[in-house]
């Protein structure tokens, strides 16, 4: 699988995004200015409410900004139709969910190869060979999501979104429905695409754990980054967690 170009692939300049008016306005962001470069997972982070959420639906192009620019891939996507933003996300962005979003009548191999074949594109099944082993699933390709453990799943998930080669894959909570056990093995395969693919990971967690896999983590508050680490350790990480929890 070829590797994204350098550089940054996702940009956002002085996003904010408010909900509701006057006594009920909510103020989700507060002017977020990020490069997100390719070839790195980075993490999000925040306490409940922060606007972690609501920034990586601006990032994906699942909600739009009140104010500012985002661009992925070189488009700014904040000013698109949905049509073209449809098309943006086919071509540009895969995703992974905590609940792993699979449709149950499909084998794992149709999921995998779904979004190719809903945009027409052809198939390569010597790639498709590679990463079903990769996922260690060559041998529950033909089975479907019900006969499949929860961490297989989501193996099969991120398979998904790796297959269609995008520009960014944006990961919401991908270990919050899994045992510790399985969760490391997830966030193993995420580490493999970024390293091995050149893959660009934008991943939400509240775990700290999770989020060491990083190579950089961003702290939201309040709907402002405030803070930066790049690596640091699962301690570390719940450091600075518990400090924004207490302000």
């Amino acid at each position: 699988m070829s590797a994204p170009t350098s550089g940054p692939v996702v940009t956002t300049t002085g996003v904010t995004r408010t909900y509701g008016s006057g006594t009920s306005l909510v103020q989700a962001l507060r002017g977020i200015t990020l490069e997100i470069q390719s070839g790195g997972l980075t993490a999000i982070m925040g306490p409940s409410g922060s606007g972690k959420s609501t920034l990586m639906h601006i990032l994906a192009g699942l909600d739009k900004p009140t104010a500012g620019e985002v661009s992925l891939g070189g488009t700014r996507i904040d000013n698109l139709g949905d049509n073209d933003l449809t098309k943006l996300r086919r071509e540009h962005i895969g995703f992974v969910f905590q609940f792993f979003n699979l449709l149950p009548m499909l084998t794992a191999e149709e999921n995998i190869t779904l979004p190719l074949s809903i945009a027409g594109r052809k198939i390569d099944k010597a790639e498709l060979d590679t990463l079903l082993s990769t996922i260690g699933l060559a041998d529950r390709r033909k089975h479907r999501p019900a006969e499949l453990s929860g961490g297989q799943q989501q193996r099969v998930a991120i398979a998904r979104a790796l297959m269609s080669k995008p520009t960014v894959i944006f990961a919401d909570e991908p270990t919050g429905n899994l045992d510790s056990q399985t969760s490391i093995e997830i966030l193993t395969l995420l580490r493999t695409a970024v390293d091995t693919y050149g893959q660009t990971i934008v991943m939400v967690t509240h775990d700290a754990s999770a989020a060491s896999h990083a190579d950089r983590v961003l702290f939201l508050a309040d709907g402002e980054i405030v803070k930066e680490m790049s690596g640091g350790s699962p301690r570390d990480i719940l450091a600075v967690m518990e400090e924004l929890s207490a302000r």
